[in-house]
């Protein structure tokens, strides 16, 4: 019986190595789109591209960028709901919505917030939206009602002018990107109406992760000519790949390989800046249709990298202008005069021999078009003045000064 059982265990074990085998990750499915949304994908796309190379353009004192570019779509498009007038058809240019109705819009961003996070199990992806009115402002229940059903935006009324109110809002950022963006949001403005935030947060692990042992010291010949000692990642395995005449491209990809980071390396004596202008969104779709499958062998630095930025610059170059000057017309919002103050975009980024975790938030500043008028007062005539103790509210001493004599 012993014997019987000896022989038996190297087959169940092997038994058990041919089923792990076959447990392998199962491809994602795509994700179904109505007719004509591919439309949607690609002017996103656009925009993407487009909103990039302005904030490269701006922050070119910066050597690292990183945004989330749906991220700040999706903020803008929960605003672009309470838009009317020259101030949408701005916004609508600016985020490359044409030929598709109010409707098919919205429709596409509920698509990507319910259906990106389900795509890849092993992957997590979450996204959250919310709308932070200033306590007391009646805010027209149409334009809730749409990012509500949409966005699925948590509405939640705030009173600006109590301390905690700031730390409430970073709280909200913090938790939704498993506390990897803080403090995105510096302070309360004194006009502030209202904050539309998005949140989004990645972690996905390689499809074929890079064994740390082989990670070594290699040199990195960074912008301006000096050089540093970095992690380099090593591995030699089948990834899509193709070359073109500005560029390499490496696409790697996690999980279910739904998700996938296109690594784009310039050729030797080309610029990030130079193959930044090649890409386009139509010019991006023939590098991915172009990828083929083939060994590479791949070095690739670990890197963190974090950045905040101001778009109300880069978004005005792209076309939407109205929206931050005293003309804007957010009428949809509420009866009263609001504009665009501040679009504040904050990012994370960890790429390392597991995988990628990755974070942003994009915060719409809302105020009033101009300033509460500050009152003039001049003491120049007679005056009442009392002296009291503010917890009892009783009074110590009053008195009326009918003239003033100078004072030594």
């Amino acid at each position: 019986m012993k014997k019987l059982v000896v022989l038996l265990l190297p087959l169940l074990l092997l038994s058990a190595c041919d089923e792990q085998e076959l447990k392998q990750v199962k491809n994602a499915e795509p994700i179904p789109l109505k007719v004509g949304m591919e439309k949607r994908v690609r002017q996103d796309n656009t925009f993407a591209f487009d909103l990039f190379r302005q904030v490269v353009t701006t922050n070119s004192n910066e050597k690292n960028v990183f945004i989330s570019p749906l991220s700040v779509s999706i903020a803008l498009g929960m605003t672009w709901n309470g838009a009317n007038g020259e101030t949408k058809s701005e916004m609508e240019s600016a985020l490359k919505m044409s030929g598709m109705t109010v409707d098919e819009i919205n429709e596409y961003y509920q698509i990507m917030l319910s259906a990106l996070p389900e795509v890849d199990p092993s992957t997590k992806l979450h996204m959250a939206n919310s709308i932070w009115p200033k306590a007391g402002f009646p805010v027209k229940q149409d334009f809730l009602q749409v990012n509500r059903k949409y966005f699925t935006a948590e509405v939640r009324a705030l009173d600006f002018s109590k301390p905690e109110a700031l730390k409430t809002i970073n709280n909200w950022c913090a938790q939704n990107t498993n506390n990897l963006i803080k403090e995105p949001l510096d302070k309360i403005s004194a006009d502030a109406i209202m904050y539309l935030i998005n949140a989004v947060y990645f972690k996905g692990v390689w499809a074929k992760k890079f064994n740390a042992k082989e990670t070594t010291k290699a040199n990195f010949y960074a912008e301006g000519g000096s050089t540093a000692k970095v992690d380099m990642m090593h591995q030699q395995e089948t990834f899509g790949y193709q070359s073109d005449e500005v560029a390499q491209y490496l696409d790697m990809p996690y999980g279910n390989k739904a998700f996938s980071m296109t690594v784009v390396l310039p050729h030797e004596g080309k610029t990030t800046d130079q193959v930044l202008g090649h890409l386009s969104s139509e010019n991006w779709n023939r590098v991915v249709s172009g990828l083929s499958s083939r060994e590479v062998i791949v070095n690739l630095p670990k890197f963190k990298t974090k950045g905040k930025y101001e778009l109300k610059e880069p978004l005005m170059r792209m076309g939407m202008v109205k929206a931050f000057t005293t003309a804007a017309d957010l009428t949809g919002i509420a009866d009263a005069a609001l504009m665009i103050s501040r679009v504040i975009h904050s990012t994370y980024c960890d790429v390392n021999e597991e995988g990628t975790e990755a974070a942003a938030t994009t915060i719409v500043e809302a105020v009033f078009t101009s300033l509460p008028e500050i009152p003039t007062f001049n003491v120049n005539r007679p005056f009442i003045f009392v002296i009291r103790e503010n917890s009892t509210g009783v009074i110590l001493f009053m008195g009326k000064m009918g003239q003033i004599e100078r004072y030594e």
